[in-house]
């Protein structure tokens, strides 16, 4: 219960600051210095959240499907073969870090969201590939036992057993996915990308502490909240499978 309310307590105090940030000024001014503004006004906070988790978004459901479908692929007979060259694939993202990736985009896609979210994707690969795989692979005996007592074909066992019982461990990999991506996405705004990133560089660069507070604190929330939603999700899957 203590942590519910903790929740919605930092829930409603990000919804009020994002609308209303002036309002918070006395909150952040002793951090700044030299009559520097205590709330960072150049872009809307709102919009700039909104466009960040746009972004964090569409590259979690890009490295969802993907991730998911490489997963199938190399857990079923036919593909079995192709589980290195997975493995290796989806390994890059976590092997090149993000700014590399940034850098060698950016002379390809140009400045903006395309390279940011090349470099989300990439990174969310692994986590979402590797659950989706334990998931798919880590079936119960006596379930693969009845799905062939039951005759079902390789494509009715995949949609009506394997992926349903895969679900909680591939919303994990979605959760881990979706929270490095939230914090990862900052550096977007390196190469003109409307992230949160914006909030933190320029206060780095004006050297303003409110700014930078700011910034992180609105990512920092957000990640929070969102791995409590995904984590109450999955434990929402797994009771109505009957899975501890």
């Amino acid at each position: 219960m203590t942590g519910r309310i903790l929740l919605a307590g930092a829930a409603a105090f990000l919804l009020a600051f994002l609308i209303a940030p002036a309002s918070f000024a006395p909150l952040f001014q002793p951090f700044t210095r030299n009559g520097a503004p205590a709330i960072y006004a150049q872009t809307s906070l709102l919009s700039l959240t909104l466009s960040h988790l746009a972004i964090v978004a569409a590259a979690v459901a890009g490295s969802t499907v993907v991730g998911l479908v490489l997963a199938v692929l190399v857990t079923r007979r036919a593909g079995r073969e192709f589980l290195p060259l997975a493995r290796t694939v989806t390994a890059i993202g976590q092997t090149f870090p993000p700014v590399a990736v940034l850098a060698l985009a950016v002379p390809l896609m140009g400045f903006g969201t395309g390279p940011t979210l090349v470099a989300l994707f990439l990174y969310g690969l692994l986590p979402v590939f590797e659950n989706a795989m334990a998931g798919l692979t880590g079936q119960p005996p006596h379930v693969t036992e009845a799905a062939r007592g039951m005759g079902l074909t390789p494509g009715q066992r995949l949609r009506q057993i394997d992926l349903p019982l895969a679900l909680p461990l591939l919303l994990a990999g979605m959760r881990l996915t979706a929270v490095i991506s939230l914090g990862t996405a900052t550096i977007g705004s390196t190469v003109a990308a409307r992230t949160l990133g914006e909030v933190i560089i320029a206060g780095l660069l004006s050297s303003n502490t409110a700014f930078v507070l700011q910034g992180g604190l609105v990512v920092g929330i957000l990640a929070v909240l969102i791995h409590h939603g995904f984590q109450g999700l999955e434990n929402r899957v797994r009771r109505r499978m009957g899975v501890d």
